[in-house]
């Protein structure tokens, strides 16, 4: 690759058998990184390819070679299942089956990589429209006008296989109960949302509903247990849920986790992206637009992070978001787009694998091994590249977060019968520097826990790796919690509204980001 009067020239080298999409899938990690710029394509091969032919290069369409050529289409990622490890459980018949997941969102597309399971079995066990209050009939019906749900669903379940013989879904044989509570717009009232959850709680034993996928936030207007909405989200988890919900998309400062990320007992979600290099870790990041901890009552957020970054979705033809941005549409159907929502879905279909292997753990039991399966970012020297209040425990893996036999890691110290009924509330072990504003964690006898110290910058990291091995010194008792004291000082002098009319609350689909 190299630079000829502000041209980028890219070498392709022709391996064997016919000019079509397959032989040349290999060169699709390199040439993704130059879209949208200006470009040559050099043709160095011993055998003679008519310049006329087109190429599909990761969804990039390439025609006429030794001409200039605009990469201006968008490079979606469909390796998503592959980077947390999916990939692998799927060969070995881990699927999803016999789960379903509920998603909160702006409803459901009736598209057969959605509808029909990898054995096309109808997977909509249910759907339910919280903006109606009734149920959907028939259940497998189009509710979805602003796309967002949908790309969710097909990140978690999509039953298809675009690139070889590899699903686009993290969990292609879940079922699913898709609840709509947002608009076109992707704005909900509190009212529709807490209903939707209501729903997903009343129907969890008719059909099984053992995830719910929360991909929205919005800013706190009080402490956590004090917002309605959180506590519907707690009352999911007391159900026995497991409760997966953006960290949101207003990183990368700190104190900017949303609502209902911040209840302290889920599973809350950061996003990293690949750099459009799915088989290079080494430059992976975590994406700037990620919102990180800790919250208002010093809990580590997020938990864990996933693939958020141009990530390949189903979308409808008459979806708002495609309509808002057709510059990101993809071939057949699919769609990129970006955030922490995306990140979520990975993880909640990840979630999917886990039940489907060990249906009796329950939502601590697998927020402690998904936790414990995280593989984080580690430089060189061993020290982490980036705070636990931006990565929590790491990346997730499907695979390491079978494997582990982890216990007692998560929401140690918690009460959430104590917590619903008001008698009791709880703080985590966050705390910052009022005079350097850095902030750091403690144990529980208040001591300061070393390697934990951040300054609440934020840096593109180089050179790093997902390393399976780190060993946290502190046994995850930055994931724990301790009865609320009340005298926690932040620097920012943090203070609530305390005319806010909860019963006229809003909230919505993450903002929409750059595509990282």
């Amino acid at each position: 690759v190299s630079d000829d009067g502000g041209l980028t020239w890219v070498e392709v080298y022709r391996l064997t058998g016919p000019a079509n999409e397959a032989t040349m899938s290999a060169f699709a990690l390199d040439l993704s990184a130059f879209a949208g710029t200006a470009m040559k394509i050099r043709l160095n091969s011993s055998a003679s390819i008519d310049t006329r032919e087109t190429f599909y290069v990761d969804n990039l369409r390439i025609n006429n070679f030794q001409s200039l050529t605009t990469l201006s289409q968008p490079v979606g990622n469909l390796y998503y299942p592959s980077l947390v490890g999916a990939k692998d459980l799927h060969l070995s018949g881990i699927d999803g089956s016999g789960v379903t997941v509920a998603i909160v969102d702006t409803g459901f597309w009736l598209h057969p990589g959605l509808l029909f399971s990898p054995s096309r079995v109808h997977r909509v066990v249910g759907q339910y429209d919280a903006i109606a209050g009734e149920m959907v009939t028939p259940a497998h019906r189009s509710t979805d006008d602003s796309g967002h749900g949908s790309h969710l669903a097909s990140i978690i379940a999509n039953s298809r296989t675009p690139i070889g013989s590899d699903f686009a879904g993290v969990a292609p044989d879940v079922k699913l109960f898709p609840v709509k509570a947002f608009d076109e717009n992707g704005v909900g009232s509190y009212v529709d949302v807490i209903a939707g959850i209501d729903a997903v709680v009343q129907y969890k034993d008719v059909y099984n509903i053992r995830v719910m996928n929360l991909s929205f936030s919005s800013p706190p207007q009080s402490y956590y247990w004090d917002d309605p909405l959180n506590q519907a989200v707690m009352r999911a988890w007391q159900a026995g849920i497991v409760v997966v919900a953006a960290a949101g998309n207003t990183g990368p400062d700190p104190m900017s986790i949303g609502v209902p990320g911040n209840v302290p007992y889920i599973i809350t979600v950061g996003a990293m992206t690949d750099n459009y290099t799915p088989t290079i870790a080494g430059d992976d990041e975590l994406a700037s637009f990620s919102s990180t901890g800790p919250t208002v009552e010093a809990f580590v957020k997020p938990e864990v992070v996933a693939p958020g970054g141009h990530i390949a979705g189903l979308v409808s033809p008459n979806a708002r978001l495609r309509l808002d941005h057709p510059q990101y549409l993809l071939a057949g159907n699919y769609f990129m787009m970006s955030g922490t929502s995306q990140a979520t879905a990975v993880t909640s279909g990840v979630v999917a694998l886990m039940l489907e292997q060990n249906p009796s753990l329950t939502p601590d039991q697998v927020k402690c091994r998904l936790m414990s399966g995280a593989r984080p970012a580690v430089t060189s020297t061993g020290s982490l590249a980036y705070a636990i209040f931006q990565q929590g425990a790491g990346m997730i893996h499907a695979g390491d977060a079978i494997a582990t036999t982890a216990t007692n890691c998560a929401n140690q110290g918690l009460n959430i019968a104590a917590d619903l009924a008001g008698t009791q509330h709880f703080g985590g072990l966050a705390r910052q520097d009022p005079t350097t504003g850095e902030f750091t964690i403690v144990n529980e006898a208040g001591a300061t826990v070393d390697g934990f110290a951040w300054s609440g910058g934020y840096a593109f990291t180089n050179g790093f790796a997902w390393s399976g091995n780190y060993i946290w010194s502190n046994n995850y008792t930055w994931s724990n919690g301790f009865a609320w004291s009340g005298n926690y000082t932040w620097s920012n002098n943090y203070t609530w509204s305390n005319n806010y009319i909860w019963s006229t609350a809003t909230t919505g689909i993450n903002q929409w980001v750059p595509q990282e």
